[in-house]
């Protein structure tokens, strides 16, 4: 079966004008490599790739942490999960790759859940870890949401379906 990739993209709720910016073009250029797009389907960055990619006319899976309500204008697919913050590991684990922009404790748990379950995470202006203390990182550095999309889709070992 040939469907299109399933990418997560985490980050801050909390978003400054410039990773909101930064977010919302990696939204567009997941939605041009014909990907759905799994986030926490709120504001800040999640706001931010979620407007990104209806701007392409892709498709973006809110998942929320409580009521329907929730989900910020741009969600083409809001799910109400009744999971409050556990909601953050089916946000991490439903897509093939996960993109990390910006973040604070609640993006760095969802990183802990991509890693633990063998996800390839690439980190775009994110938290800097290492396993242990030790080098190198098991994150993937990205400079660019062009880098970060690339990778990402590097790693899941899918190709672009871009549609444009």
């Amino acid at each position: 079966m040939d469907r299109s990739p399933i990418i997560s993209v985490i980050g801050t709720s909390t978003a400054s004008p410039g990773l909101y910016e930064l977010a919302r073009e990696v939204g567009r250029l997941l939605a041009r490599a014909g990907c759905t797009v799994v986030c926490g389907g709120r504001g800040g960055v999640m706001e931010a790739v979620c407007r990104g990619v209806s701007e392409e006319g892709g498709t973006s899976v809110g998942l929320l942490p409580g009521d329907i309500r929730e989900a910020n204008p741009y969600v083409t697919i809001p799910l109400s999960t009744g999971l409050g913050e556990v909601r953050n590991f089916a946000v991490a684990s439903a897509g093939e790759a996960v993109i990390s922009i910006g973040g604070a404790f609640g993006t760095l748990s969802e990183i802990g859940f991509a890693l633990r379950s063998g996800k390839p995470v690439i980190a775009l202006k994110s938290w800097h870890i290492s396993e242990g203390g030790e080098s190198p990182s098991p994150m993937i550095e990205a400079a660019t949401a062009e880098e970060a999309v690339r990778l990402a889709l590097e790693k899941t070992g899918r190709e672009s379906h871009d549609r444009g």
